[in-house]
């Protein structure tokens, strides 16, 4: 199982990277089509459902790896027990609002694609095709949660560094 939900989220780290891509390739087509004088209709709305896209889909590598800010002043100043308590009430909180985050994410993709909303610009590209990133990025932002939880109770969990808070 590990190594399934290690393959998942290095596959979504690899899907922000390629979304990151689809940003660099819309803005330098935007930028040949200005100096070669042709169209791009719609260059800069790809470059932002890019750019949602990979925000979303390094959600679940970045919390896996400890590179999301967090305060642990709080936390950072309990002991023992204390601290273990806190620390799953945390990963509590975090792991239900990761989950409704992810199912009102599915649930506007489906929405979108029930309705056939489309774009505002020119494009008119299906919106439920970019959303679907968001919804895939939150889902495995969700996965991740529930796993550092698991792991946190069990007592296997290696806690975030805190030690680059301490040098600030």
């Amino acid at each position: 199982m590990r190594k399934l939900l290690d393959g998942l989220y290095a596959a979504s780290a690899w899907l922000a990277g390629i979304c990151m891509i689809g940003v660099l390739a819309m803005v330098l087509l935007t930028i040949a089509s200005r100096l070669l004088g042709f169209a791009a209709p719609g260059s800069d709305s790809y470059a932002g459902y890019a750019m949602a896209g990979a925000g979303f889909m390094a959600l679940a590598s970045t919390l896996k790896k400890g590179e999301h800010i967090r305060v642990t002043l709080f936390i950072g100043m309990l002991r023992g027990r204390a601290a273990k308590v806190a620390e799953v009430l945390a990963l509590l909180v975090a792991t239900a609002l990761s989950a409704f985050l992810a199912w009102y994410s599915v649930h506007l993709v489906w929405q979108s694609w029930e309705i056939g909303d489309v774009s505002m610009g020119i494009d008119a590209t299906p919106l439920w095709i970019p959303q679907l990133t968001m919804a895939a990025g939150t889902v495995i932002f969700f996965i991740a949660f529930c796993d550092e939880l698991v792991l946190e109770l069990l007592g296997r969990r290696v806690p975030p560094s805190t030690e680059d808070a301490h040098h600030e």
